[in-house]
């Protein structure tokens, strides 16, 4: 079997879905469900509390008591008959319940298939998991573009029937052949060595944890307000989905050539440059708010971004343990991909209604401190390779 086409695949089938549900499910509810925008905003607020409660404790639970292909099958069924209970859902009070549902299977795919891609680069069957990824980020810029399609002629009630064929779709996969090493069930012995808090006693894992979460959060600004922003700053409506797109372009460019331009690179470089990228990021939106910049801006998407998720990948495949990788992703998903988002969400959006630029420098505070920790990093992986050198 070809492993490096079976991760790409997979990949790309749940990205496509997430390219769904990110940008747009806020807007269906709105829009076919009759809630308010503040409704809404509480019940995903809800369901990305949900999502890190999830992916913290229930994803590696699970993980310690079936095989990794048995996982993903749970997780898109769940995933799929929660999305299913949206249909007769009508009041706040059932979509946030069945908000809850979704985010307690659905997030769980994102920290899953990372667990599996590392576990194929440790036994040698994925060559590239940076071209591999790469099929991710495609899917999601590639249904983005179809939906707009299909919204324009059918209306928005076709988002939600979208989501559901996407979602069976991964179900599907998940029922076909796969590497036989995702097929074998954790063993006795890995998992009483392999507690939540051992993972704190490999070395450098806290200070490599600290900084993808400052540099995730940093991002909290862009992906709540920047669509409002680029009104604000007279972006044509027609350009504002391209716009967007132009940073997942970049992830998908960054993605591709990852394995090839920056192997050779350590960890701590890896975290300094994608902080680097990330303060350089905010600070031109903040200091020249027109759409040209904007677009620039969006390059460095590769950067704080693509560079420092690539940069925690590599970390856990030459450090952490096989048995620990499953707990290792709940944490970095919980911690850096949903409740530091949501809190820095807060913060930015207070910024936003005293001045929108303000709301992008001050993502500043969690960029600088990642570039300063990385680099403290940096020096610890140089000063240990003299050691060993010696």
């Amino acid at each position: 079997m070809n492993a490096q086409r079976w991760m790409s695949t997979r990949f790309f089938s749940f990205f496509m879905t997430w390219g769904i549900f990110l940008p747009y499910w806020s807007g269906w509810m709105i829009q076919t469900k009759e809630m308010t925008v503040a409704q809404v905003s509480l019940i995903m607020s809800l369901g990305l509390l949900a999502r890190g409660l999830s992916t913290l404790f229930a994803f590696p639970y699970l993980s310690e008591k079936v095989s990794q292909k048995t996982l993903l099958q749970i997780a898109g069924i769940g995933t799929l008959i929660s999305v299913l209970c949206y249909l007769p859902a009508s009041s706040f009070s059932s979509l946030l319940l069945v908000t809850i549902m979704v985010n307690v299977f659905y997030p769980t795919l994102m920290p899953a298939l990372d667990s599996v891609a590392s576990v194929l680069v440790q036994n040698k069957q994925l060559k590239d998991y940076g071209r591999s990824r790469q099929w991710g980020s495609i899917g999601f810029v590639s249904v983005g573009i179809l939906l707009t399609i299909f919204t324009g002629m059918f209306g928005d009630y076709v988002i939600f029937w979208a989501l559901f064929l996407g979602i069976a779709g991964f179900v599907y996969l998940s029922f076909l052949n796969a590497p036989d090493v995702l097929l074998k069930k954790p063993e006795i012995n890995q998992i009483k060595k392999g507690s939540m808090l051992q993972l704190f006693r490999v070395k450098h894992f806290s200070f490599v944890l600290i900084i993808v979460i400052l540099l995730q959060a940093a991002h909290a600004t862009y992906y709540n307000y920047g669509y409002i922003f680029l009104q604000e700053i007279h972006a044509p409506i027609y350009l504002i989905g391209v716009i967007i797109n132009i940073a997942v372009i970049a992830e998908i460019f960054f993605f591709s050539m990852a394995n090839k331009r920056f192997s050779t690179f350590s960890t701590g470089t890896l975290l300094a440059l994608s902080a680097l990228g990330s303060s350089l990021r905010w600070i031109l939106v903040f200091t020249f708010p027109n759409v040209i910049v904007f677009c620039l801006a969006q390059t460095l998407h590769a950067f704080s971004f693509a560079m420092g998720h690539y940069a925690f990948m590599k970390y856990l495949i030459n450090n952490i343990p096989h048995a620990q990788i499953p707990k290792a992703q709940g944490i970095y998903s919980a911690l850096a991909l949903s409740w530091s988002t949501a809190v820095f969400t807060i913060f930015g959006g207070f910024l936003y209604e005293i001045e929108p630029r303000y709301a992008f420098l001050g993502m500043l505070v969690c960029s600088l401190p990642a570039m300063v920790i990385a680099l403290v990093y940096r020096k610890l992986e140089v000063e240990k390779e003299v050691l060993v050198s010696a």
